[in-house]
């Protein structure tokens, strides 16, 4: 069995597989960690997202919430506000297409849950084998060169540091995503950047990983943001 944790889900229209994911979610938390509560954050979703998980979770045996991000203001902002909001010493967060299996939870809730780091993130780098359905070639490319990206501008030694897998010992992490300001898709690399100047213990895991149709980022536009928005951040600092 898994310690208590809190399980962060960002969603934004993501009315096609939000039931299932939260069925899913909720039957894994039930026979692995069943003191661990569920927060699902609607980012000003205009489709049926919020009613879906409303009613998913109404009759859930653990503690569960939905909270409302109006309107839209970026997954950075969902993913903080989730977790600035969980009760558990740990919080988890994942995307609501479940790319990375829940399997691989005890892979960053144990090492914090021991004490042997403050931060533990899923990769998909650092174990290709693990990959079972890459994403499109293009897109692929484009990742591996925004990482590296990211070691240049901002001294991380990390090689993935845009997995939507991530987890925080939660009283020491507080200040980092209080702090927090980007609310864009790069928001991970701000947390994982403020992480490391404060000095706090950050552990990157070779997780599995499947690519899984409709996501939210705009091959070009989100891109070109998150670039600047890094570049960004290194200034500011």
């Amino acid at each position: 069995m898994l310690p208590p944790f809190s399980v962060v889900i960002p969603c934004f229209n993501e009315a096609a597989r939000i039931g299932e994911t939260l069925r899913l979610t909720l039957d894994y938390l039930n026979a692995n960690a069943p003191e661990s509560e569920l927060i699902v954050v609607n980012d000003g979703s205009t489709d049926a997202t919020a009613a879906i998980a409303r009613e998913r979770l109404k009759d859930a045996k653990i503690e569960t919430r939905l909270l409302e991000n109006f309107p839209n203001r970026g997954k950075g902002a969902a993913v903080r506000s989730g977790l600035l909001a969980a009760r558990k010493p740990i919080g988890l967060f994942f995307d609501a297409d479940l790319s990375t299996p829940l399997g691989e939870t005890p892979k960053l809730i144990e090492p914090i849950a021991n004490g042997e780091v403050d931060i533990a993130f899923g990769s998909r780098a650092l174990d290709r084998g693990l990959i079972g359905i890459h994403q499109p070639w293009r897109r692929e490319q484009a990742g591996r060169a925004f990482n590296l990206l990211v070691r240049i501008a901002t001294g991380l030694p990390f090689w993935d540091t845009q997995c939507g897998f991530k987890a925080f010992r939660l009283d020491v992490c507080r200040p980092i995503l209080e702090a927090a300001r980007l609310d864009g898709f790069a928001f991970d690399v701000e947390l994982l950047y403020l992480a490391q100047r404060a000095g706090l213990r950050i552990r990157e895991i070779p997780v599995r990983w499947n690519h899984a149709e409709g996501s939210k980022v705009s091959f070009f536009r989100d891109s070109l943001r998150m670039l600047r928005e890094v570049i960004a951040l290194r200034a500011r600092a």
